[in-house]
């Protein structure tokens, strides 16, 4: 593996792990405890399980850091949004996951990475985003986390950092990294943009709602449609802003869930919301970057591989490009990138453009032999999945590259846990 480091307007390549990033020892690859089998052996033709067994469970790699941790959900409700997905929704809905460094976690039961609902209709729905997933032979509500519903949190005022995932993804699909950084010492924010998100699992229905879970109303690539694009993006720093709000309420010692659910012990105090970082796959990294420049109050942002400019309206025409790239950011954005991400060319130009700022803190890498959704759980998912012969070589490489998790998922947990550490240290 290489990763290719850029700054300023320059590319500079570097042979070899860079130099901050995560190595690829063998004792860092122990470390992972991918116990799931994330091999990279041949997978049967067609990527179909050879008998008719019980059903695969596909597991998580387990966080580094010295930090138990606890995990807890909130559902929160904005009463001055309507819904942009839904006309019938008076009021915006936005369910999120807060991780955070456990004071312990005895009697406290792991939590499952997806709720039950959610994980039916992820079985069903994922595989339209990412071809090449089996569709049956998966049992994915099995899937266990490393954190420990309503733990207690540690009495330590400590760094924030929001989480949005990619366009059509649950917050869910973000769960390793998101465990990873809270391991060391931040809390970690995942959202939900429901209508966007593949699936959302609330904890109440309403009369506007009745059922439980909101599938996304995507149907393909938002890129393709210019209205759509600016809508999921328009929403999203929406979101942003509301789930910031309602930290402030956290933080205050109100309780923002809406359905009055209990909070874990000491979970607003363990905010500190001077320190605010924010980071994104995708969609996610759009909004990460775009809210960086939106939003002083955020202090260092990551953009896992997300464009920074609107679709064309005009074949064979750029788009408009998105305001933090047109005028830059004076705080801190790493820009992370892979060599097999199909829309590589048509990324450059806005990076380039955001990167061409002379008094700008924007730097860019990129992770070769890597693709798209390697900054998501499928990085760990799909050569489980490749092994147990439920997904072809060729499907595996095209969703998360090529390159061995024990050294891809170090690699992207190195680049995000190092940026933010340099810029927003746990104390």
């Amino acid at each position: 593996m290489s990763v290719r480091n850029g700054a300023g307007g320059g590319d500079g390549r570097q042979a070899g792990p860079g130099r901050r990033t995560v190595a690829a020892t063998a004792a860092l690859g122990a470390a992972l405890l991918l116990t799931g089998g994330c091999g990279t052996s041949r997978s049967r033709p067609g990527g179909r399980r050879p008998d008719h067994g019980p059903a695969f469970v596909p597991r998580l790699p387990a966080p580094t850091g010295p930090h138990p941790l606890g995990v807890t959900t909130l559902y929160l409700v904005d009463p001055s949004r309507h819904d942009p997905w839904d006309h019938r929704l008076t009021r915006r809905e936005v369910m999120i996951t807060v991780r955070y460094p456990a004071r312990t976690v005895a009697g406290h039961p792991v939590a499952p990475q997806m709720t039950p609902g959610a994980a039916k209709v992820f079985a069903g729905l994922d595989p339209r985003f990412h071809p090449g997933l089996p569709t049956s032979g998966v049992d994915w509500a099995a899937t266990r986390t490393h954190a420990h519903t309503g733990a207690p949190a540690q009495p330590v005022r400590r760094p924030v950092l929001l989480h949005t995932p990619g366009g059509g993804d649950p917050r869910t699909l973000g769960t390793g990294l998101a465990e990873e950084l809270a391991s060391h010492g931040w809390v970690v924010v995942s959202i939900d943009h429901p209508g966007d998100a593949g699936e959302v699992e609330f904890p109440v229905t309403t009369p506007q709602r009745p059922a439980p879970v909101r599938t996304t109303v995507f149907r393909g690539d938002p890129r393709t449609d210019p209205d759509l694009f600016r809508t999921m993006v328009d929403t999203r720093l929406a979101d942003t802003r509301f789930v910031l709000t309602q930290l402030a309420v956290l933080a205050a010692g109100r309780n923002p869930d809406a359905a009055g659910r209990p909070l874990p012990d000491g979970l607003g105090h363990a905010l500190d919301l001077r320190r605010v970082g924010i980071y994104g796959h995708s969609a996610g990294g759009t909004t990460a970057a775009q809210a960086l420049h939106d939003d002083r109050c955020l202090r260092a942002a990551v953009n896992l591989e997300g464009h920074l400019d609107h679709p064309s309206r005009r074949p064979g025409r750029a788009g408009p490009l998105f305001p933090v790239a047109r005028h830059g950011v004076d705080r801190p954005l790493l820009l992370v990138g892979t060599d097999g991400f199909p829309g590589r060319q048509e990324l450059a130009r806005s990076w380039s453009a955001l990167l061409a700022h002379p008094h700008g803190r924007t730097r860019r890498r990129e992770i070769r032999h890597t693709a798209h959704a390697v900054f998501t759980d499928h990085a760990a998912f799909a050569p489980q999945l490749q092994t147990a012969g439920l997904m072809t070589a060729r499907d595996r490489n095209a969703l998360v590259g090529a390159l061995d998790p024990a050294r891809s998922i170090p690699a992207v947990r190195g680049l995000v846990r190092t940026f933010f550490a340099r810029h927003l240290p746990p104390r």
